[in-house]
């Protein structure tokens, strides 16, 4: 009973994988006449079984097998590693001749091999038909074992019962492919012997990877061939699997699997800048090269990936030791206290990228160094050369084979002695390393007591500038990448969509409508004929009754048809109202019910006219005003900007309100009336104006950016977290959203998913930089003869001081080139060879300027911190003019000039420096610097981007200072380009003062229907009525300014003093009538 249970134990802590040999085809041995031979299957030079000597079908060349073995290695990560990493063998063994005492002479034909990795997958069934390689041999030659014939295969069958990994396993374990590929640009001394002969050296490289959570595994790659240089390597060249120590050539090579040619520029490691292409170049194409191209596979457990993820969190540099020797790896181990490695290098991989969300590979050339302890323990935290403890290793083992007795087998997986071959290198396999803290330990101490030699080999990588090609693949990525359509699921829990409008009202709710508007022309058609009957005075004629006038308005109005025209229309109204609000669509048949209808629709019908011309005689004003339902919405918007602008940040709420009333479902309006909250530093407005646009277009980036930053200023992390990375996961991709995640990454200490961001950036200004390029090469294409006038123009204007300007986006691109100058004098140069463009602004430059333009102060001083300690970036033009944006918005008005005098000294010629230094000096009252700085801005042939703020503060300069037709023909200017109130009321004040009396009414008149609203404006026609003599509507100009809150003391000054000479003129033209009638 104990012995069941102790099977039924192991049958659940051991795998049963079962290995089938079928058939051989294609199958000639040295003997002509005849075929005897049998399979020898192996694992990790593992006797797994032999099968019967089998006679050939000499007329198919075919041996049926039908061999079938098994193995049971224990279920653990160790074997589970090996699995991924070794195949199983199959050597096709010839028998030659029998002896009387048993003995047999055999020649091997081939060897097979078939992967198990597939079954590591969670495949349970392999079948496949492997070719059968031939050993070559110096002693037997190919053509007479007959492999100038069809190519032998052999069929295999491998198969388990159940899954090696239950799907909870495999989910949660991972696969990772190191590649080491090339060393390029090797020390001089490393040459090839003359003729054929090989290189009697050793190449070898090694790195360490978790295997579990308290366990390492160590990958060598010991078979790297010096090559000679002269041409590239081959691009489609085949990978091939290490460990090539027990396979024949044939076999080396892993099937379906080649090498893809990648650009420099899409590599992850050094040498990638445009200073190394020519050095890569020469390195890769004329000089020796050390040649692997082997790809290890590994396995990981669940235990093992997170303590990949913990140690590259610790250190993301990850150590790949290299060597050159000419004797075994066991005989460099025999100084068991410290072995010396000949050409010890180090080359140290930045593995960090491996956690960045979704990537799941890396790859590129990395510079090869000494190799010292000091420097590993300093980058890595490790204190352990990888290949000294495998010299330890295979030394120790290669002791313990010679005291072994000869002819020992070696213990097979299931416990059993099965033979096995002799291994000549045994360094070379895939080994284990296990609770290695004591020599970790050991050689801390030997590092502080001793003194460190110097690593005179591997200083000659140095002198070399050698460097080698690894790459690194996971089967999945380390940290799952969020899928854009659970970032969309994160939004909606955080700010539910609110359902679309209606395309419109109801069919009911527009008939009243309808009728409410049929209401008000028919009321439009009885003014006008009054107006047209008695005139515009409100006044009642004298000599009529309003029984009489009513007859006269009846009368006119059927005399001109408008009477009918309006019944027809009211007609219609009314018809819609009984069919689509009363729904009454069917005839009546009863007459008393066709009195109560009738009744009905009279008492609704007359509620609603009430209603109707409740609406009309709302406003007191309201008819010498336009309807502001008239303005377009690109108007409206443009008056809020302007209102915000000067201040007034009630009326530009106002204007915001009127655009969301007319487009509920435009999420842009909501936006900039964030911007205009946080303006005003009502930050809670601004998030809930920002919410209400995400809530109206989840896809909306900026405002979905905006949310983000308002959540970092109230300290939720995890909310701007899920809005940035939502904003980042829009089509098209943005520049500023990748470079607000990085931020918030940098802000809560997340260094390498802040390089992610900030990279991915890069990445996308770069894109958009070459697209650019491309766009104005090609618009120079076909611009033909014109490109050589435009040249010309541009020499001329290199000799003047004023030439074309660059506007504030392109700051950063001349603060660049100038600090470049001093810095890099050959960066021109390599800029101008075909290469990928190099970014002429920064990142942190695209997105100070949107958060500026969206008043998020908090966050646009920390990303203009960046500014300056980015490579791309300091203290040039364009961060000098972006901090003064910030000092000027923060109030800081002396400091933000300042600002602006320092980058004016770098570059004079940008008018929108120009522009916001006029905009300092303004805001201080300081107007004749501000008047110099607008006219200076206004010089250039490219206006500055704030015209419409420029100008109308030019012309009140002006007025001001009393010039009053240059404050005319600034004004004038203004109304051509960016017509509103304040340019027409502008003009009016001008031309007032001009007394060009007529030209100034006409100018207030328009700005009145802009905005009835505006003090001054009323103020302005009070005093052109006075001078008019029109001084009633004096009057009731001046009653509606001091309605509308009229506050400048000047103004009412001078009106009350123009009553009172209107008043004294008259008291002496009064005066003088009376002195006359009485002479």
């Amino acid at each position: 009973m104990s012995e069941e249970e102790t099977s039924e134990e192991t049958a659940k802590t051991n795998l049963e994988i079962q290995i089938t040999a079928k058939r051989g085809h294609n199958l000639y041995g040295k003997k002509t006449d005849s075929l005897q031979s049998f399979l020898q299957v192996e694992l990790d030079g593992v006797m797994l079984g032999e099968s019967q000597k089998k006679h050939a079908n000499l007329l198919e060349h075919a041996v049926d097998y039908d061999f079938t073995c098994r193995f049971d290695p224990p279920k653990d990560a160790q074997a589970f590693s090996i699995i991924a990493q070794k195949p199983i063998t199959f050597t096709l063994m010839e028998v030659l001749s029998e002896g009387k005492r048993g003995d047999v002479k055999t020649v091997v034909l081939g060897q097979a091999v078939v992967d198990l990795f597939p079954l590591l997958q969670g495949q349970r069934n392999l079948s496949c038909t492997v070719p059968v390689h031939p050993l070559i041999s110096p002693g037997i030659k190919e053509s007479r074992l007959g492999f100038n014939r069809k190519q032998p295969t052999l069929d295999v069958c491998i198969s388990v019962l159940d899954p090696l990994l239950s799907e909870a396993e495999l989910s949660a374990c991972t696969f990772m492919k190191v590649t080491v590929e090339t060393a390029y640009s090797l020390p001089d001394s490393w040459t090839l012997p003359p003729g054929l002969a090989p290189s009697p050296f050793t190449h070898a490289a090694a790195l360490e990877v978790p295997l579990t959570a308290d366990q390492d595994q160590v990958l060598m790659f010991c078979e790297g061939q010096l090559k000679a240089g002269g041409q590239r390597e081959l691009k489609g060249r085949q990978r091939k699997r290490p460990h090539q120590a027990l396979l024949v050539p044939g076999n080396h090579f892993l099937p379906e699997t080649f090498f893809q040619p990648e650009p420099i520029e899409h590599e992850d490691g050094e040498l990638t800048g445009l200073e190394d292409r020519s050095f890569r170049n020469e390195a890769e194409i004329s000089k020796n090269r050390v040649s692997w191209d082997t790809e290890a596979r590994c396995f990981l457990d669940a235990g093992g990936a997170s303590r990949l993820q913990q140690k590259i969190r610790e250190s993301r540099l990850w150590p790949v030791e290299i060597m050159r020797s000419s004797v075994p790896l066991a005989k460099l181990g025999d100084r068991e206290d410290n072995p010396e490695i000949p050409f010890h290098g180090l080359a140290f991989v930045d593995m960090g990228r491996l956690l960045y969300p979704g990537i799941s590979r890396i790859r590129g050339a990395y510079t090869v160094q000494p190799f010292y302890e000091t420097e590993l323990l300093n980058k890595t935290k490790r204190r352990v050369s990888v290949l000294k403890a495998q010299a330890k290793a295979a030394a120790i083992q290669a002791k313990a084979r010679a005291a072994s007795a000869a002819g020992s087998h070696k213990k097979g997986w299931d416990g059993s002695n099965k033979g096995s071959k002799d291994h000549k290198e045994p360094a070379k396999k895939q080994t284990v390393s296990q609770n290695r803290q004591p020599a970790a330990d050991g050689s801390h101490e030997s590092l502080s007591d001793t003194e460190i030699p110097v690593n005179v080999e591997g200083n000659m990588y140095v002198d070399a500038k050698t460097y080698i090609i690894i790459e690194i693949a996971l089967n999945k990525p380390l940290v799952p990448k969020t899928s854009p359509e659970e970032l969309a699921q994160r939004v909606q829990a955080l700010i539910p969509p609110r359902s679309q409008h209606l395309a419109g009202p109801s069919r009911a709710e527009r008939a009243v409508l309808d009728f409410h508007r049929q209401v008000g022309n028919t009321a439009a058609a009885v003014s006008e004929q009054y107006v047209e009957l008695f005139g515009a005075n409100c006044k009642l004629p004298e000599s009529l009754s309003q029984e009489q006038m009513l007859a006269e308005v009846m009368g006119g109005l059927n005399v001109s048809g408008r009477y009918f025209t309006f019944k027809e229309e009211m007609k219609r109204a009314v018809v819609r109202i009984v069919r689509d609000k009363m729904k009454r669509t069917e005839p009546f048949t009863d007459p008393q019910e066709i009195k109560e209808f009738v009744s009905k629709l009279y008492v609704y019908l007359v509620d609603e006219t009430h209603v109707a011309l409740s609406k009309i005689s709302s406003s007191e004003v309201q008819e010498d005003c336009i309807d502001e339902t008239k303005f377009e919405s690109c108007q409206l918007r443009h008056f809020a900007k302007e209102a915000q602008s000067t201040g007034n940040y009630q009326q530009a709420a106002q204007y915001y309100q009127e655009l969301m009333v007319r487009h509920p479902d435009e999420p842009s309006y909501k936006f900039e009336w964030g911007s205009l909250y946080m303006l005003m530093g009502d930050y809670m407005k601004a998030k809930e104006c920002y919410h209400e646009a995400v809530s109206t277009q989840q896809t909306h980036q900026p405002s979905l950016m905006m949310c983000g930053v308002v959540a970092v200023m109230f300290e939720r992390y995890e909310e701007a977290r899920t809005f940035l990375e939502r904003a980042t996961s829009i089509d098209p991709p943005s520049v500023v959203a990748w470079t607000l995640l990085g931020l918030l990454h940098l802000t809560l200490n997340e260094a390498v998913m802040s390089e992610r961001a900030f990279l991915e950036a890069k990445t996308l200004l770069g894109e958009e930089e070459t697209n650019n390029e491309k766009n104005v090469d090609d618009e120079k294409k076909h611009a033909g003869d014109g490109v050589k006038e435009v040249k010309v123009q541009q020499d001329e204007q290199e000799t003047d001081p004023l030439a074309q300007p660059l506007t504030a986006e392109e700051d950063a691109e001349f603060s660049f080139q100038d600090s470049e100058e001093h810095r890099e004098p050959s960066a021109q140069n390599e800029s101008a060879k075909p290469a990928p463009v190099k970014p002429t602004r920064s990142i942190f430059t695209h997105t100070v300027q949107f958060l500026l333009q969206n008043n998020a102060l908090q966050m646009a001083e920390y990303a203009l911190s960046q500014e300056l300690l980015c490579p791309e970036g300091g203290c040039g033009v364009a961060y000098l003019f972006n901090l003064a944006q910030l000092q000027l918005l923060k109030g800081d008005y002396s400091s933000a000039a300042g600002s602006l005098e320092e980058a004016l000294r770098y570059r004079n010629q940008n008018p929108d420096a120009w522009a916001l230094k006029g905009h300092c000096h303004y805001l201080q009252g300081e107007f004749t610097e501000a008047r110099e700085s607008y006219e200076w801005s206004l010089v250039f042939p490219q206006a500055p981007s704030e015209s419409h703020i420029v100008l109308p503060r030019l012309g009140s300069v002006y007025l001001m200072e009393n010039k009053f037709e240059r404050a005319k023909e600034v004004f004038l200017q203004a109304c051509e380009q960016s017509p509103s109130c304040l340019t027409w009321l502008g003009l009016g004040k001008a031309c007032y003062r001009l007394e060009e009396l007529c030209v100034a009414e006409e100018a207030l008149a328009v700005a009145t229907r802009l905005n009835a609203a505006n003090a001054e404006v009323w103020a302005y026609l009070s005093l052109l009525s006075l001078k008019s003599g029109r001084p009633e509507e004096a009057d009731q100009f001046h009653n509606y300014a001091i309605r509308f809150g009229l506050q400048e003391p000047s103004l009412l000054r001078e009106i009350s003093e123009l009553k009172d000479q209107i008043r004294m003129s008259q008291l002496t033209s009064c005066f003088k009538r009376s002195v006359e009638a009485e002479v």
